[in-house]
């Protein structure tokens, strides 16, 4: 029977490279991004720290990480093994193949021990699907019987999929939105085309499936390419929250000496998000660079007029009080409000 603690998780067993970032000049956002966040939205700011790993600053401290706990439906098995990952994302999450029970028997015992809410994940296969069909039943009862959130990560799911999980009432489900043939292929080795992205955000709006893409700046290896078309496709179909990060440099992938794109680069696309999609919300998730970077990316999403951040810098909750937004604080992904 596998451990049901939440295991020390994705962060802690995957070591970023933490290098000098090159000196640049102060990079700003335009002021007007700020006067669109409070045109459409409260003063509330929500601060996410992830049951992925224990998480403290002077200001913040995950005290629960119980709350919200991801789940691999595959164990550390995945098809594509992508540049990026290759499949040690999949280390951190509870393996749910080494578990005597079924989906439904984890999250009755996860739940027992504090669990709110749960990451449904796993590897993907060839066609770049996570399996959830097989496991639709047992989800319906989490949903009905445990009255837990649920969120998903589908991969690219078909229509089946689509249709069995506007069964489950899920709190939303994560797709990552790319907009180049060439980084699906060299970074996912996925044999598809954006129009196969575009089709899943599609199929979510035509079933009624709160849609949370994301969007990954510098997935090229460190290359901004496919991220403006990426950002097109989801306004056509605005989603429940839109999710950005960045690239992380990780060691034991072929990305680990990868710079991710520079301060303009992040700030501009930032500042270009929060104006094309003035009234969705807009988070920065866990991915993202580590030391003096993480603190400049952190500030430039809340002075982009972003509505929450995960694992925020320390200095960011006063930050973000002087520009009078009131922070929240939530553990558990980005959006995810009990």
């Amino acid at each position: 029977m596998a451990v049901l603690s939440p295991p020390p998780g994705t962060m802690p067993e995957l070591v970023q490279i933490e290098r000098p970032y090159r000196s640049i000049p102060e990079v700003r956002v335009d002021p007007e991004c700020l006067e669109i966040r409070r045109r459409h939205f409260d003063d509330e700011i929500v601060f996410h720290a992830p049951g992925l790993k224990k998480f403290s600053t002077s200001e913040y401290t995950c005290q629960r990480t119980e709350e919200f706990v991801s789940i691999s439906l595959t164990g550390t098995a995945c098809a594509l093994n992508c540049e990026h990952c290759q499949m040690q994302v999949l280390k951190g999450m509870l393996d749910l193949t080494g578990h005597r029970g079924n989906l439904f028997d984890l999250c009755k015992e996860l739940k027992q021990r504090g669990a709110r809410g749960v990451l449904i994940s796993g590897g993907s296969d060839r066609q770049g699907r996570v399996p959830l069909l097989p496991h639709i039943p047992d989800l319906i009862r989490v949903r009905r019987e445990l009255g837990m959130t649920i969120r998903v990560h589908p991969g690219l799911p078909d229509e089946e999929t689509c249709r069995a999980l506007a069964e489950v009432d899920i709190d939303g489900a994560m797709i990552d939105i790319i907009g180049h043939r060439d980084t699906i292929r060299d970074i996912y080795h996925l044999d598809a085309e954006p129009e196969a992205f575009e089709a899943c955000l599609e199929r979510f709006h035509r079933y009624r499936i709160p849609s949370i893409p994301h969007i990954i700046l510098g997935l090229h290896f460190g290359r901004m390419l496919g991220e403006w078309r990426a950002l097109e496709m989801i306004a056509k179909y605005p989603p429940k929250i839109l999710v950005l990060v960045i690239i992380m440099p990780l060691t034991g992938t072929p990305i680990a000496g990868v710079e991710p794109p520079s301060l303009e680069e992040i700030g501009g696309f930032f500042e270009l998000a929060r104006k094309r999609l003035p009234e969705t919300p807009i988070m920065l998730g866990c991915a993202k660079p580590l030391g003096s970077m993480k603190v400049h990316i952190d500030r430039l999403a809340i002075d982009a007029g972003f509505n929450g951040l995960a694992y925020p810098s320390d200095g960011m909750i006063a930050y973000a009080r002087e520009r009078q937004l009131q922070p929240k604080f939530v553990n558990a992904c980005c959006g995810v409000n009990w």
